[in-house]
């Protein structure tokens, strides 16, 4: 049998295959008192030889990549996905904190997936290149994460804070968020279209957080890039 394992916040819990594993505000792993968190959030359990990660809130998605960011998914509420890689990073947004966990599965079914580093200052997704100042406004976005020292949660900044981070007007900022979003929206990532409001733009930054987290969009090695002018496309 395989045996899995859960990190959070340098924690590590070891799920019993023969009863549930419950993650939320109450549970096996009591992530914090955020009023925006469902009390029972995600629930592990171990089906026909495969372990199971089940969405069991009501409004929260997750996002759940293999941990080289080569595969991943969007685990809307009330749908499961089973747990194959040797590391799956599972990132999820409740409020203005955005959470990371850790899950190991040894001996794991699937390898994970390398993907190549790029050569010059554009990275591409889907053949979808992404310019120094669109990646400048993703670091400034998942900075906080990017920066955590093993908490496993941060806050998401605002457009204004973002903004300002990169000594931009907000203007600025929120044209070029539309430009990433509608970007990744083209190779299929979801959660990253809508019209206007507050509620939707702080979705929005969080989705993109989280995407970019678990893909590994993003990196602390990228963190550099807050501290240099890009060009004014």
């Amino acid at each position: 049998m395989t045996e899995l394992a859960v990190e959070f916040a340098g924690e590590w819990f070891r799920p019993d295959p023969q009863s549930a594993f419950e993650i939320g505000r109450e549970g096996d792993i009591e992530l914090d008192d955020n009023p925006y968190l469902h009390r029972r959030f995600l629930r592990i359990t171990h089906t026909g030889g495969l372990w199971w990660l089940g969405n069991v809130g009501a409004r929260l998605s997750v996002t759940v990549c293999d941990a080289a960011g080569g595969v991943q998914s969007w685990l809307s509420p009330g749908n499961s996905l089973p747990i194959v890689f040797p590391s799956t990073s599972i990132v999820f947004t409740a409020g203005p904190t955005t959470y990371e966990l850790l899950a190991r599965l040894e001996p794991a079914p699937y390898a994970e997936i390398r993907t190549e580093e790029p050569d010059g200052g554009a990275t591409t997704i889907g053949m979808i290149p992404f310019t120094t100042s669109q990646r400048q406004l993703v670091v400034a976005l998942c900075e906080p994460m990017l920066r955590r020292d093993g908490t496993g949660l941060s806050e998401i900044p605002s457009s204004v804070d973002a903004a300002a981070r990169l000594g931009w007007t907000t203007t600025r900022f929120n044209r070029k968020l539309d430009n990433v979003c509608e970007k990744l929206d083209r190779v299929g990532v979801k959660g990253l279209r809508g019209g206007a409001g507050n509620g939707l733009a702080t979705n929005r930054r969080a989705r993109l957080v989280e995407y970019a987290v678990a893909s590994r969009l993003v990196s602390a090695d990228d963190l550099p890039l807050l501290d240099v002018g890009a060009e004014d496309e």
